[in-house]
């Protein structure tokens, strides 16, 4: 848990985390009813996700640099104002295409929410404090994918879409309304780093030469695209070949978010008590089991209530672990420049997560097969990066501590 010291700012930081993720999941039950309306094709508005996502991504490096040389409070403030202004505009907007663009925008807003946010906890607090701090506000963020979707379903089952993007809109004033009064500013004017790309360049480079950093984000990267993926996929499978409404989808969107916040806490409260190792292993079991689920179930009866949400939550649970613990190792390699090294690792995570998105636009929606084997592939790939950087820490623990 953070000390008495920090447990103000910290609560602010709970509060504005799941910003970043909101406006993915609490669009998705809208799906087919956006269809309808906008005459727009189903992959079109299924990338509306991909693209917020790929406005996070590109944003995340830019959006952290300037947290590095302008301060931590000024960045998150005008991208807050970013999301909120953004979000109005898509109240109004009747142009499948033009949404799209401000769905970029919105992500680009959004990306802070989750960058800054980070650099602030690597301000106040580093090693195993820093995992812990990691896995508390991937808790937070967790709540996103957990109520998100519930409250969507809920809002389109009584009135129209457009709704959500006026809540989004609300929420993001209010934060920066809570930022703007009560946030402090967490970086000295003697750790500013000034924008010059010549210097940015040269972190960047020594940032990605080293294997443990790289293999860490690219973990984080992995399991994050099977989380979001989930996210997006099943409410077609849900209201398509099983037939539910966008409210029961809700309910049962919230229970499998529910076991993603499990995962999250998990981290947050285990980080200092058990060895890495005990906490990642359960957690990839976690994600096999899932995985293994949903692959019996696409495999004997194409598509399933019971089959898609116990696997889909024991998927989450593992994702929900896995990923604050790879990033809070990640962040906690440097001491200076976090802004521009939380961007980088996020923007590789969210760039492969729209690609991942995009690229599962056209899977079919009446079976949970195809959606299975992307999980067995992720699952490999990822399992191969955990060997590669528990060996990489069992040779280099000192590497692991950040030199505050």
């Amino acid at each position: 848990m953070p000390t008495q010291r920090t447990r103000g700012l910290v609560l602010i930081l709970l509060l504005v985390i799941p910003l970043s993720q909101l406006p993915i999941d609490i669009y998705t039950p809208a799906q087919p009813r956006m269809i309808d309306e906008l005459g727009a094709s189903p992959t079109l508005v299924q990338n509306y996700a991909s693209v917020y996502v790929l406005g996070m991504a590109l944003g995340l490096v830019p959006v952290g640099v300037l947290a590095d040389a302008l301060g931590r409070r000024r960045v998150l403030l005008s991208c807050l104002a970013l999301l909120c202004l953004a979000s109005v505009a898509i109240v109004f907007c009747s142009d499948p295409w033009l949404l799209l663009v401000l769905r970029f925008i919105q992500g680009v807003g959004g990306c802070a929410c989750m960058v800054v946010v980070y650099a602030i906890a690597a301000d106040v607090a580093c090693g195993r404090e820093l995992i812990s701090l990691s896995g508390w506000l991937g808790a937070a963020w967790g709540l996103a994918p957990v109520v998100a979707p519930a409250i969507g379903g809920f809002i389109v089952q009584f009135a129209s879409w457009r709704i959500i993007f006026v809540l989004v809109a609300v929420l993001a004033a209010a934060a920066a309304l809570i930022v703007w009064r009560w946030l402090p500013e967490t970086l000295t004017e003697a750790a500013r780093v000034p924008v010059q790309f010549g210097a940015l360049g040269r972190v960047l480079a020594g940032a990605l030469r080293r294997p443990l950093f790289l293999g860490l984000t690219l973990v984080f990267a992995m399991f994050a695209s099977v989380q979001l993926l989930f996210g997006v996929v099943a409410p077609f499978v849900y209201q398509g070949p099983l037939q539910l409404q966008a409210g029961p989808y809700g309910l049962l969107a919230l229970l499998i978010g529910a076991a993603n916040l499990e995962g999250e806490l998990s981290t947050g409260a285990l980080a200092k008590r058990v060895r890495p190792i005990v906490l990642v292993g359960g957690a990839f079991a976690s994600f096999a089991a899932g995985t293994a689920v949903l692959l019996v179930t696409g495999l004997t009866v194409g598509a399933d209530v019971l089959g898609l949400t116990v696997g889909g939550m024991l998927v989450t649970l593992g994702c929900g672990a896995l990923c604050p613990f790879a990033y809070g190792k990640a962040l906690g390699l440097f001491d200076r420049n976090l802004g521009l090294i939380g961007g980088l690792t996020s923007a590789v995570c969210y760039l492969v997560v729209s690609i991942t998105i995009a690229a599962a636009a056209g899977l079919p929606d009446d079976t949970v097969l195809s959606l299975a084997l992307v999980y067995v592939v992720c699952g490999l790939v990822g399992g191969l990066l955990l060997v590669a950087c528990f060996r990489a820490m069992k040779a280099a623990p000192a590497g692991l501590r950040a030199a505050h």
